[in-house]
């Protein structure tokens, strides 16, 4: 089975079992009149906005997947020429995981009610982003000071286009975080609202992480070393 092989099928499973949890796949329409009328447990449909990330989500990894499918079919070309990685990205990816951390902190937060903890540990968490967005330029910027251009070489391009994609995903991560913070500073909003909406925040960010470090894996070359380890944990 291949690096791509394992990747749809660790998001088939996460998107499953998420769906499952969640009760969406389950069929209320298939059970006998009575037993569904009189059965005492009343199943609360699952949250729109929670639904509305899945899907979002499920769309996006389809995205990235493509587009690493792509990565690989093209590599085998003879005009393929790798371009040195800058060293800020091990940097980026540290950055990104304490990203990830904080905002588990902050929903933690939220369930507990704690509204200064909350907000402080999601300003944390934006300005680590934001950080590692900054990052993720500077790289850009020191792959143009060496000549490495898009145009130049496909593998070139598709460093730009992998890298941007990921970070425009997560520039709109940032958008909602903003607004949840604001929701935090907003007295009148009750403590479950804050919980759902940092819980819909924290699912986003670990999936960022989830991409980007696959995504790091593969453009520094330790692709291959991960599917050899996968396939002889699988066999």
């Amino acid at each position: 089975m291949s690096v791509m092989g394992l990747l749809f099928v660790v998001i088939a499973s996460i998107a499953a079992t998420w769906l499952w949890r969640q009760g969406v796949l389950q069929a209320p329409w298939l059970q006998e009149g009575e037993v569904a009328a009189y059965s005492g447990r009343a199943v609360a449909p699952p949250p729109a906005a929670k639904v509305g990330l899945g899907v979002f989500l499920a769309v996006a990894a389809c995205v990235f997947s493509l587009m690493t499918a792509a990565y690989f079919m093209r590599q085998s070309s003879p005009d393929w020429r790798t371009p040195p990685m800058p060293g800020v990205l091990l940097l980026n990816t540290l950055t990104l995981i304490a990203s990830s951390v904080t905002i588990q902190m902050a929903h933690f937060a939220a369930m507990q009610g704690a509204r200064e903890r909350l907000e402080a540990w999601l300003v944390a968490s934006a300005a680590l982003s934001l950080l590692f967005v900054m990052g993720q330029l500077w790289a850009w910027r020191e792959l143009i000071a060496a000549g490495v251009y898009a145009a130049g070489n496909p593998a070139n391009a598709f460093f730009y286009l992998l890298t941007g994609a990921h970070g425009l995903h997560l520039i709109g991560g940032l958008v909602a975080m903003a607004g949840a913070i604001g929701k935090v500073r907003d007295q009148q909003r009750t403590p479950e609202s804050l919980a759902s909406s940092v819980e819909l925040c924290a699912i986003y960010w670990h999936f960022l992480l989830f991409v980007w470090l696959l995504l790091f894996l593969m453009l520094t070359g330790r692709a291959d070393a991960l599917g050899a380890i996968c396939r002889r944990i699988l066999s």
